[in-house]
């Protein structure tokens, strides 16, 4: 009597995934794929970018058909180029960026669609307010107590911002701030010093779930999260792009420079830009500016910045009121006024943190 086969055991369907990556100063590249015995399959890669020959899209999806999902980019970014035809031609993507959706695919992330952001914008502030509040509500967003935020900043005073890292003797000529009555004042995030004057500035902050950026790099998070400000500017006439790893800049020179911090599983994203500038008040005041603008053999900081107000000829609360309204275009944007509890919280944590020498001065 013939032995009876036994019953394979069912195989669990394969996992899909998803991604979008709008490529920074390139195109949309969507890729959707499964996951099965840990390694992709059936890779579809779509979007909005130009690629010749057409037979170079099938040799990418084949490629990465049966990589195991642990690979790092450098692996994907190793197959994909050595599938390409030698006469392959891209135009609004890239082998990085092809390796990078499909780290976000792997790593389930969210799309700025997935999200409802709100609009913070209120009177003038002081700057240690201001820099207690992006602590408080990046805090609030990680727990879930508020959505992803857009803040727009109005100052009530002139500031030196310093990077959380940077030496306070080494930045600020402090007896030059101290006649010029500027306030400094140390933020969470990295990055370089910051010379602010009420209606010269603008300044806001995005802060989102880790969410949105995972699968990204550090730097490539920034170039992701400018790139809405890059469309903006765009819309009023501005011929700007992202150069890494934290600066927007047009024909004429630098507008803006971002910084970030990353609390609890949330996102800080905050950017000064350019719009009017006192060059020489801010070489006087920043010891730093002095080091950076003889290094590039120039004797004028309004030579490396291009305010907006020459750019665009507009006044700032039109460039703000712009820059919001692109954002609501492309993104669902509504005002979402602070709470009792997050006002409270962001005052209590400007008196007995960011006002106090202690946190100012903590590199000396």
């Amino acid at each position: 009597m013939a032995a009876t086969k036994s019953p394979e055991p069912p195989h669990d369907p394969p996992e899909r995934h998803h991604a979008e990556y709008k490529v920074p100063g390139g195109k949309l590249l969507v890729v959707d794929l499964d996951v099965e015995n840990e390694c992709l399959s059936a890779v579809r890669l779509s979007g909005d970018f130009f690629l010749e020959p057409e037979e170079a899209l099938g040799a990418i999806e084949t490629a990465l058909t049966g990589v195991p999902v642990s690979a790092e980019a450098a692996t994907l970014q190793q197959r994909i180029q050595s599938a390409l035809p030698t006469t392959t031609e891209m135009v609004g993507l890239s082998v990085p960026a092809i390796a990078t959706v499909v780290r976000r695919a792997l790593a389930r992330t969210t799309d700025w669609r997935d999200h409802r952001f709100g609009l913070v914008h209120r009177e003038p502030e002081s700057p240690a307010l201001h820099m207690a509040l992006d602590e408080v509500l990046t805090r609030e967003v990680a727990a879930g107590r508020r959505g992803p935020t857009l803040r727009v900043w109005e100052w009530d005073r002139a500031a030196i911002i310093i990077g959380v890292f940077q030496s306070l003797a080494n930045e600020v000529d402090g007896d030059a701030a101290a006649a010029e009555g500027i306030e400094v004042v140390r933020r969470i995030s990295g990055g370089g010093a910051m010379f602010v004057e009420p209606g010269n500035t603008i300044t806001w902050s995005l802060i989102v779930p880790e969410s949105l950026v995972q699968g990204l790099s550090f730097v490539e998070s920034y170039a992701f999260l400018d790139d809405w400000v890059i469309q903006a500017l765009g819309d009023m006439g501005i011929n700007a792009w992202y150069v890494p790893i934290n600066d927007i800049t047009s024909p004429g020179g630098k507008i803006a420079g971002a910084a970030q911090k990353r609390l609890g599983g949330a996102v800080l994203h905050h950017v000064t830009m350019a719009y009017d500038i006192d060059a020489d008040k801010l070489t006087r005041v920043l010891r730093i500016g002095r080091e950076k603008l003889s290094d590039k053999g120039t004797t004028s900081a309004g030579k490396r910045v291009d305010p907006l107000k020459r750019q665009t000829g507009l006044d700032r609360d039109t460039i703000i009121a712009r820059m919001i309204d692109s954002f609501a275009a492309r993104l669902s944007l509504s005002p979402e006024p602070l709470t009792d509890a997050e006002l409270s919280a962001a005052h209590h944590l400007a008196e007995t943190k960011f006002s106090r020498d202690e946190w100012t001065g903590k590199v000396p």
